[in-house]
């Protein structure tokens, strides 16, 4: 099979960036032509393009991923730079609600001298996050009963991807979703908002002076999680990008209660 070949049988399977992905697929081949009829019949039955090559291209990284573990998405790339923009070697960050461990990734990657944890309640995003960041720096847990006792009151960037989609409408998600990544991935309760509200009301301990709550949300469930935030103590904002359909809610500490 050629480019061409590849990109007539996705296309004809319904995958709208067919040529993209058609040369991701050649790639991950790398020559191999048994490798590469097998992982276009898994594509074309509906597998997730980055399950059937074993990895997601995010921020300039390669992060691998897991069968039932969140695929980090592009608009995760806002979550990221609004973490890093304030941080120095030797801070504390830890990215909550983990999945694959992309987000600490990216933060680890762009300074090395950055103290970086993550926690999943997810045993499959736990063992996906240890391929991707120091093992003994991930570990598994509910929320913040997961993290190290000695990170209490030091986290200067605190970045939550947590589910935000409402119970409702998980049907309604693309079926690369909602078929191969994990209910608890995905689920955020009847308005969406449920485990932000855990990951809120704990993070004022955990944060130094200073420290941020990052928190990836619906452009429509910016104003409910930012009230969340000023509720919990924290100082809101929220940084939006257009381009890439990304809304964050940040909150600083900036008193200790």
């Amino acid at each position: 099979m050629d480019l061409d070949d590849l990109v007539a049988a996705l296309r004809a399977a319904g995958c709208v960036f067919a040529e993209d992905e058609a040369r991701v697929l050649l790639a991950a081949a790398d020559g191999d032509h048994a490798a590469l009829a097998r992982m276009l019949a898994e594509r074309v039955a509906g597998a997730p393009l980055e399950l059937v090559v074993g990895y997601a291209d995010f921020c300039g990284l390669r992060i691998a991923v897991a069968p039932g573990v969140f695929v980090p998405r592009q608009r995760s790339a806002l979550l990221a730079r609004t973490a890093a923009a304030e941080l120095r070697p030797g801070d504390v960050a830890v990215d909550l609600c983990c999945g694959t461990g992309a987000l600490g990734a990216v933060l680890l990657a762009g300074l090395p001298g950055l103290e970086v944890y993550a926690a999943d309640v997810d045993p499959a995003a736990v063992a996906c996050a240890r391929r991707n960041l120091p093992a003994d720096r991930v570990v598994e847990g509910d929320l913040y009963a997961a993290l190290p006792e000695e990170l209490r009151g030091r986290v200067r960037a605190l970045v939550a991807n947590a589910p935000y989609v409402p119970t409702d409408e998980i049907a309604l998600m693309p079926p690369e979703a909602r078929d191969h990544e994990h209910r608890v991935a995905l689920d955020g309760g009847a308005d969406g908002l449920d485990v932000q509200r855990g990951v809120i009301a704990g993070a004022p301990a955990w944060l130094a002076p200073q420290g941020r709550l990052l928190i990836e949300t619906g452009r429509d469930q910016a104003d409910r999680t930012a009230g969340l935030l000023a509720a919990a103590g924290l100082e809101p904002t929220i940084v939006t990008d257009e381009e890439i359909g990304a809304t964050v809610a940040v909150g600083r500490l900036t008193v200790r209660a």
